[in-house]
């Protein structure tokens, strides 16, 4: 398996530092190196003679022996500057190439780690909002599957409260008065209860649903009926929601329904233990030593809130899974809520477990405004990949207008989820990103189908040449400048999903690949593999294409995404 270039550096460097906390970056002129570290001013720093200079001579006089096979070092205004060999990164390609499993590791081994995301509320369709929560979440979940963790998928539904009253009371109103077959007794589907939904909030007493939720919470026969009906139909609907998006199956799908029989024992054992009090009626529990305001445990009229349910919730998953990690794929908006979760989480001594809330922005239209229909309602997601998948359809059409109707379809549906989670995914989660529906499909710029489409070159070259020669010895042969840079990207890829894990950001990965197709273009344009006469080198050439091309497909299915042989 071939190393990281950085990690190597870091290795070597962390020894001769004594674990200094120093930076490794790629400097912004190729001329000043590779890789550069400002481990000498960090070591200055703490030392009685801070001289970065020196300090930079003493390093690499400790270093330079252990690395001078691999690496030249040059000392410069107290930063050391590295230079990879050709030797360096024909062997490293050698060991890539023939390790069908590189960039998996087994850090996370014998770890469980929860990823709670998407999370919508039943008898509603998706809409934009579940969007970010689940392209982030699943992608998040692929990096630490390969990462050696046991990954649970948790899927917490919105399934209880007064609005699944309203739902009752609509259907209760009109749904019976539909013709059989329609609405009927069977064939509810997501529409008919959003619109029971909406007619009811609109049209009928807002006690007419508080009364049928009422009901439901004291276990009326029909109620409860009704409403298990309602969320099978709406997990049919959601899964399939997910089978076109093109997420991985969750491992697990609770409602804040499951938790209703634990809330009254928790809140009574909370009482007894002093940790809950009575304020203006209303129960909470007081957060003021980490300065956050109460948190609400149970309102004035007995009601039970999300903190409450959460807290259920968290305490089913600890004591299930024992995970390592617990994230919450949730909006910036719930911020206060997690910072309240944790907080009680901790005075309860719940578990050791690392609780942590990956926050994200809000999704913007091309005015900069958030995404809404003219109503100012928020956009259903189906919508959303309605229009994605018609631009996709003109955009390949006048790429390839030879595929078939049937082949279209399939590549359309493909490049448009493809920009649609790219989009997404290679902007930092907590920043509002931007539809902006021409980039997000630009063939030529930092988009999903620009590296789909690299990567449908890259297998193009590769089914001309048909069967080449395997394995290669002579990896000495690619000395073009763009050959330097391709094998010297491939290093990097272990730490760009690491470098995901830590963040809990996937826009290292997305930027990665995103610079990968760049450099795999720019051979493409300027290297000749097919028409070379040396064999021995077009072998090598083919081999390295195989390599980024494995690299593209693999990096690109963590993050979600497809990819096509032809575009």
């Amino acid at each position: 398996m071939g190393n990281s270039a950085r990690q190597l550096l870091w290795d070597k460097l962390n020894e001769a530092t004594g674990g200094a906390n120093f930076d490794i970056l790629i400097p912004p002129d190729p001329k000043l190196g590779d890789y550069s570290t400002n481990a000498a001013f960090v070591v200055a720093k703490k030392g009685d003679k801070p001289n970065p200079s020196a300090q930079a001579e003493v390093l690499k006089d400790l270093i330079e022996n252990d690395l001078k096979a691999d690496f030249e070092i040059k000392a410069l205004n107290g930063f050391l500057n590295f230079f990879t060999k050709p030797e360096f990164l024909q062997d490293q390609l050698q060991k890539i190439s023939e390790d069908e499993n590189y960039g998996q590791s087994e850090e996370g081994k014998g770890k469980k780690i929860i990823v709670e995301y998407s999370s919508p509320n039943i008898a509603k369709p998706m809409h934009i909002g579940h969007l970010r929560s689940t392209i982030i979440g699943d992608a998040l979940a692929n990096v630490y599957k390969t990462l050696g963790y046991d990954v649970i998928r948790w899927n917490y539904l919105g399934d209880w409260g007064t609005a699944f009253g309203r739902v009752i009371a609509g259907y209760k109103k009109w749904g019976n008065s539909l013709p059989a077959g329609e609405a009927g007794k069977t064939d509810i589907t997501m529409a008919d209860m959003l619109d029971w939904y909406v007619r009811a909030t609109k049209e009928l007493d807002e006690d007419e649903g508080q009364k049928e939720f009422k009901k439901l919470e004291e276990g009326d026969s029909e109620n409860r009926e009704l409403w298990k009906k309602f969320r099978d139909v709406s997990l049919e609907e959601l899964k399939k929601t997910y089978q076109v998006l093109g997420t991985h199956e969750f491992d697990t799908y609770k409602g804040e329904s499951d938790y209703e029989p634990e809330l009254k024992p928790l809140i009574e054992r909370l009482e007894k233990e002093g940790k809950a009090k009575e304020s203006e009626g209303a129960l909470i529990f007081d957060l003021e030593k980490y300065n956050l305001p109460p948190g609400l445990l149970r309102k004035t009229d007995g009601a039970t809130l999300y903190l409450t349910r959460d807290l259920a919730s968290l305490g089913d998953r600890l004591k299930e899974y024992k995970p390592e990690k617990a994230l919450y794929v949730v909006a910036n908006q719930q911020a206060l809520h997690f910072e309240q979760l944790f907080a009680v989480a901790k005075e309860l001594n719940m578990a050791g477990s690392e609780l942590v809330h990956v926050k994200f922005g809000m999704v913007l239209g091309e005015d900069g405004k958030k995404l809404a229909t003219r109503e100012g309602k928020v956009i259903p997601l189906q919508e959303v990949i309605d229009k994605i998948t018609e631009l996709a359809h003109e955009t390949v059409k006048q790429k390839n207008s030879d595929l078939s109707g049937e082949e279209m379809e399939k590549v359309a549906h493909v490049v448009a989820i493809g920009a649609l989670k790219y989009n997404d995914l290679k902007q930092h989660p907590y920043s509002d990103i931007e539809f902006d529906w021409k980039a997000m499909l630009d063939l030529s710029g930092n988009s999903g189908p620009y590296i789909q489409y690299t990567y449908a070159r890259l297998a193009n070259i590769l089914a001309k040449a048909g069967n080449y020669q395997l394995p290669i010895t002579n990896y000495q042969l690619l000395t073009e400048p763009t050959e330097r840079a391709l094998m010297k990207q491939l290093l990097d890829y272990p730490e760009a999903i690491k470098e995901c894990a830590e963040r809990y950001a996937l826009n290292s990965l997305a930027l990665y690949l995103y610079d990968l197709a760049h450099l795999a273009n720019q051979f493409y344009e300027q290297v000749h593999v097919l028409d070379d006469e040396n064999e021995e080198r077009k072998n090598a050439r083919l081999t390295l294409i195989a390599t980024v091309a494995r690299t593209l497909k693999q990096g690109l299915k963590l993050l979600g995404i497809e990819t096509l042989e032809r575009i």
